[in-house]
């Protein structure tokens, strides 16, 4: 008989603190507020949290789906770099890089693509 170690609200709950600590830990805690709070990622920031809440309200499916949507418009604009990335994968490559592009083309293209990364161009020079 194989021991259940966590239900999913637990294991959601852990995913979403790691993932939004491990985008603060690779583009700094300015350029992440900064990312969420952009006027055109308000509403897959709004869907995003709105998971997290329905995740910790006991409601896990609901809100794995409405955080999967927000992630889906705040990241969107990321899957044809992803695609270009993945198309090297031998066999399977190809097929992933056909639908990232699929997707990238459903959530609107590359209308939102500049990275927080890249935005900040002050520094010692």
């Amino acid at each position: 008989m194989v021991k259940r170690t966590g239900t999913p609200q637990n294991v959601l709950t852990i995913h979403q603190i790691l993932f939004i600590c491990g985008l603060t830990l690779m583009i700094g805690l300015q350029k992440t507020i900064l990312f969420f709070t952009r006027r055109p990622k308000l509403k897959g920031t709004a869907a995003f949290t709105s998971g997290i809440v329905l995740i910790l309200l006991r409601w896990p499916l609901i809100g794995f789906l409405v955080e999967l949507y927000g992630i889906f418009i705040l990241f969107g604009d990321f899957f044809a770099t992803i695609g270009n990335f993945a198309g090297n994968i031998p066999v399977v490559g190809p097929y992933i890089q056909k639908a990232l592009f699929r997707a990238s083309e459903a959530s609107g293209g590359r209308k939102n693509a500049e990275l927080p990364v890249l935005e900040d161009n002050s520094g010692p020079e």
